[in-house]
């Protein structure tokens, strides 16, 4: 299976340059990635202290236009966009008849359109949905001419800054276009690490010459798949097709402030009666953070228990660096939920003890 996985597997845009820097390339989500370069604890440090290079080109770029675009994206997703002003950025979440979540998602409003950021691997049923769901007249566009690379931690501004780009009026979700070296891009003060940064969008032919300009700042190093999940879960954000699904709701996943204050009076959106019943009413589940007594992490799928009762299920689950101990996240009853309820998690045959504690797992550092 992983050999066939390989094989089908396409290659990014700066999938050489990952070679020439010696990253070990894995098959994840349709693409041949780099897992690593010096090391996943290495990475993960040097994010969280200088400036880390993630190219992210494997998700999808699209571009959503028309008449009353933004009415029309509001009946698939929660979010508030006819609210939305020009050049700021909303997580939203594109959902099925239910309530169920098909895919987390960026949305910006542009001069003439709407750009959406959406999972590489739910990329093509995204499309066919928006397609399919859509008013006619709505042009949905893949936009596969261009790469996305994401410059992350405390030091990325001023990386950009260095090459002339003028970034201290733009804030956290808020992005624009910017010419850096006489190359126009569209720059967004967004990130999936926790930590202050930028997402790039350039197109093809152009990437690599930014990439390399990029790292040759002493402040930035390339960076892999493996740090980037440890630090999206420091961070306590939910990665789709594993902390989310169609299973789960936006307030049983803990993603309600995705649902736009209108929207949640309102409604108009799929699953919307379930959706505010659970805000008023509850939900029998909850995702939660855990963090686990000693060094031996839980990986998804690891049951999860409250006496002799299983009361759920781990989602992500590995050694976080920042917080020196194994951390996770799982879906639990609710009554088990709570902060500070004391839990237990089987790893390899082994009940090790566990409490529920707030997420993020570290402070996120947003320039706000």
């Amino acid at each position: 299976m992983a050999e066939t996985e390989q094989k089908n597997a396409k290659e990014l845009p700066l999938h050489a340059l990952h070679k020439e820097l010696k990253g070990k390339m894995v098959p994840f989500a349709g693409f041949m990635m780099p897992l690593q370069y010096e090391g996943i604890m290495a990475e993960h440090e040097w994010v969280r202290s200088r400036a880390g290079l993630f190219d992210v080109s494997h998700m999808g770029q699209l571009e959503v236009s028309g008449k009353d675009a933004a009415a029309a994206l509001e009946a698939l997703m929660p979010g508030d966009f006819i609210g939305l002003k020009e050049g700021r950025l909303r997580y939203s979440l594109l959902l099925d008849d239910n309530g169920g979540i098909i895919d987390d998602l960026m949305v910006t409003r542009r001069a003439d359109h709407f750009y959406l950021v959406v999972n590489a691997a739910t990329k093509k049923n995204d499309i066919a949905h928006l397609t399919r769901r859509l008013p006619g007249h709505i042009s949905v566009r893949e936009r596969e001419d261009l790469a996305l690379l994401a410059l992350q931690g405390p030091k990325a501004a001023d990386v950009v800054a260095r090459l002339g780009a003028e970034v201290n009026t733009m804030t956290f979700m808020r992005g624009n276009p910017i010419r850096i070296k006489g190359s126009e891009i569209w720059m967004s003060r967004s990130g999936y690490t926790g930590e202050d940064g930028f997402e790039i969008s350039v197109p093809v032919k152009k990437a690599e010459k930014l990439a390399r300009l990029l790292l040759s700042d002493p402040d930035v190093k390339p960076i892999g798949l493996g740090a980037r999940d440890s630090l999206r879960l420091e961070a306590g954000l939910p990665l789709y097709g594993h902390d989310l699904s169609p299973v789960s709701t936006p307030v049983e996943a803990g993603l309600t402030f995705a649902v736009s204050k209108r929207r949640k009076m309102e409604g108009g959106f799929p699953g919307d009666e379930r959706i505010g019943r659970q805000i008023h009413n509850g939900t029998k589940v909850r995702r939660v953070g855990l963090k686990l007594d000693g060094k031996l992490p839980a990986r998804e799928g690891a049951s999860v228990f409250s006496g002799d009762a299983k009361t759920g299920v781990v989602t992500s689950g590995g050694f976080a660096p920042t917080v020196g101990a194994p951390i996770a996240m799982a879906y639990v009853a609710d009554a088990d939920a709570a902060d500070g309820t004391a839990l237990e998690v089987e790893v390899r045959g082994k009940r090790l003890a566990a409490r529920v504690v707030p997420m993020p797992f570290v402070p996120h550092r947003y320039v706000r």
